[in-house]
């Protein structure tokens, strides 16, 4: 129950009562004092409400016996305030039962707050149904402390009777009843499934909205989350920092974040520093990565430490983390088990990475298997690239599937693998979009040879002229080749060449040649050959042969046989048949045997 001794939030509590309307908050002394005595000279005159009055502002002033002889001669006068206020009087005293007995009385005459008091005074002795039954006479009364109350006890009881009660008291003004409707709002909005979840969600902010407006810090704290997920970003601060400045470490955290975002990371870090100081671990941990991205390790170690002191765990896995970056690894070793033990999935993998490194599979396996359990995304690829090299292959897809579908894009692109090698195209191809989807070059230039291989030959013009138009699977080559997929590379160079694209083709050759292609320097040998530049082209032929491209070597054997440098063409010619494949390497053997003819000649 409410302490009503306290005279700054006497009035708030709804039991004291003002028996009139005049302004008994004036700060005017000698008007005090006066309407003091006019009360006074009424109330000795026998006037129960001036009784009831003088007694209220004396009791409001803490002068307890001089206050109860005034509301105990207002209360025998038939004046229900002066009942109400010398229950609380009563209960300020420590005489809870006998301020209840008068609480009784003023509630049985219609006062609303003394209702609310008599159903609190039950609440707190157990008696549920009593409680229930006078916190419901104040709330129909309009009584918002009583509304707000009785929704507390409904909801405590799971009735859903609850948010009717917690809504009328939001709406006569009660903060924290604005504040948890739009908790409870905002917990049932992702549950709608009839299409009253938006409705549900915008009703949750404006109530957030009156209950920070009201001064309440962590409506003010939820209402900036709102904001910064809608990207209002500037609104969100605003609210953030007024919760913070009430006190809410959260909200200092939050600020914190918003700031380094927008660059700000010296602002950022005196919030982070009032919060983790608060005992804020997040905090503690967002300090202990700035410090370390300054190389400010002993600084970040710090606060790490004071992260996991403060019960955040992710403050173990981040000394793991630099531990490991600074090759400590027995200690990196510790915390990350420290973390793992606590349920802590990044670091059990982490642990079963570090323990891979070091030769102990057997000990890795179940760290990796933990992590995965727990939903670690990249502990399941991880466990499907382990069970792979022990040629365990259906295990393997297993945990390939289960981090694919949870959006690991590597993941995604082995079960597009597997299923090609196992002949079902329909469902690679479905991996494989998402894979190349997620960024995968590999996956992108897998699912152009797959749309590539269903291609049906290319319309001619009525005129008899090709009518190019790019296709889904020159889009995926396109993509694969902006990403330095060399064989795609090469494809997009060999389908602008069949469009007559010379310097395009030229262009993509190049750029797969120089990134170490042996088939794009081939390629690109052709092309400059073709346009009558053979001493570059060899320059070509020549890289692609020594990366050991057969078709390359014959290439150049044959520019030395014409060049009558008939030793060098034998020598390319014996190294074009030794790199095959079977028809280049037939050809080879032919030059090669006539080159010896006509050197012996």
């Amino acid at each position: 129950m409410d302490v009503m001794g306290d005279k700054a939030t006497l009035y708030g509590t709804g039991r004291f009562v003002q028996t009139s309307g005049r302004d008994e908050t004036s700060g005017d002394e000698t008007g005090e004092a006066a309407e003091e005595m006019r009360l006074r000279l009424a109330a000795e005159a026998g006037d129960a409400e001036a009784m009831s009055v003088l007694g209220a502002m004396l009791l409001r002033r803490g002068d307890l016996d001089g206050a109860e002889a005034h509301l105990r001669a207002g209360t025998a006068a038939g004046d229900r305030a002066a009942a109400n206020n010398l229950g609380v009087l009563l209960h300020q005293r420590g005489y809870a039962d006998d301020a209840a007995g008068w609480w009784r009385i003023a509630a049985v005459a219609g006062s609303a707050a003394a209702a609310h008091a008599l159903g609190r005074y039950h609440r707190e002795r157990g008696d549920e149904p009593a409680a229930e039954y006078w916190l419901c006479q104040s709330a129909e009364q309009g009584h918002a402390l009583g509304a707000y109350a009785l929704a507390d006890l409904l909801e405590h009881r799971g009735d859903g009777g609850a948010v009717r009660w917690m809504r009328a008291a939001a709406e006569r003004g009660h903060r924290e009843a604005a504040y948890r409707l739009a908790r409870t709002l905002d917990r049932r909005a992702p549950q709608q499934t009839d299409g009253a979840g938006p409705a549900a969600a915008e009703e949750a902010e404006q109530w957030y909205r009156q209950a920070a407006a009201r001064g309440h810090r962590r409506a003010a704290l939820h209402l900036g989350a709102i904001l910064e997920k809608r990207g209002e970003l500037k609104e969100a601060g605003r609210w953030y920092l007024t919760s913070a400045k009430d006190g809410e470490v959260r909200a200092a955290c939050a600020l914190g974040f918003l700031l380094r975002d927008a660059g700000d990371t010296e602002n950022a870090a005196v919030w982070w520093l009032r919060a983790a100081q608060d005992g804020d671990g997040n905090a503690a941990n967002a300090l202990g990565a700035l410090h370390a991205e300054r190389g400010e390790t002993q600084t970040a170690e710090r606060w790490y430490r004071a992260a996991m002191d403060a019960g955040d765990i992710n403050g173990a896995y981040n000394l793991g983390l630099l531990c490991a970056e600074q090759g400590r690894t027995s200690q990196a070793e510790q915390w990350y088990r420290h973390a793992a033990y606590a349920g802590h999935r990044e670091a059990a993998n982490a642990l079963a990475i570090l323990l891979l490194h070091g030769g102990d599979e057997t000990g890795a396996e179940p760290w990796f298997s933990k992590a995965a359990e727990a939903g670690s995304v990249d502990a399941a690829f991880n466990l499907g690239i382990l069970y792979a090299g022990r040629g365990e292959g259906k295990d393997a897809l297993r945990w390939y599937e289960r981090a694919a579908g949870a959006g690991h894009t590597e993941a995604a692109l082995q079960v597009g693998i597997a299923r090609l090698r196992d002949g079902d195209e329909h469902e690679a191809e479905r991996y494989l979009r998402c894979a190349a989807g997620g960024g995968s070059a590999e996956a992108a230039y897998r699912l152009a040879t797959v749309l590539d291989a269903r291609r049906a030959p290319a319309p001619a013009h009525e005129l008899g002229e090709a009518v190019h138009q790019k296709t889904e699977c020159e889009e995926w080559y396109e993509r694969a080749a902006s990403q330095g997929h060399r064989r795609a590379q090469v494809r997009v160079g060999m389908l602008a060449a069949a469009r007559g694209d010379v310097v395009e083709a030229a262009r993509w050759y190049r750029e797969a040649a120089e990134a170490g292609s042996r088939n794009g320097a081939f390629n690109l040998g052709l092309l400059l050959a073709r346009e009558g530049s053979e001493p570059e082209a060899a320059v070509w032929w020549t890289r692609a042969a020594d990366a050991g491209h057969g078709r390359a070597a014959l290439r150049l054997a044959l520019v030395y046989a014409r060049r009558g440098e008939l030793a060098e063409g034998q020598r390319w010619a014996d190294r074009a048949a030794s790199l095959g494949p079977g028809a280049v390497a037939e050809r080879a053997e032919r030059l090669r045997d006539a080159l010896r003819e006509e050197l012996s000649a």
